[in-house]
């Protein structure tokens, strides 16, 4: 038995029609330039020096802000951290002169453990 004329007209079709359908898919996909590497470099530290912690003079149990020298002084994003795994606390940078608010949560002198310190350029 052969297949009529019109089957296989309609099975030509549908195959061109399916053949520009996964084109137009295919042909939609656009992958923009894009860069890729690795490399490596020294990452030097900076040094803390001249740390006061300011307290509350209506509760001085409580620490309202520290300040401390930092060097090299282009560091522009520096926090703090008085409490191991506890709150971080912005600071500000004027010319390697630092004063760190932690009054946002309130820091106490009696929870204080550590200083740790956290900066980049």
């Amino acid at each position: 038995m052969r297949p009529s004329k019109k089957l296989i007209i309609l099975l030509a079709v549908v195959g061109l029609a399916a053949t520009l359908a996964g084109f137009a898919f295919t042909a939609s996909n656009t992958v923009p330039n894009a860069s890729l590497g690795q490399g490596s470099n020294t990452i030097s530290g900076y040094t803390i020096s001249s740390v006061s912690y300011n307290l509350d003079s209506s509760t001085p149990s409580n620490v309202d802000s520290v300040n401390f020298t930092i060097s090299p002084a282009a560091a522009s994003n520096v926090q703090i951290q008085l409490v191991s795994a506890g709150s971080w606390y912005t600071c500000t940078n004027t010319s390697g002169s630092v004063s760190c608010p932690t009054t946002s949560p309130q820091a106490t002198a009696s929870a204080a453990n550590s200083l740790n310190v956290v900066a980049g350029a």
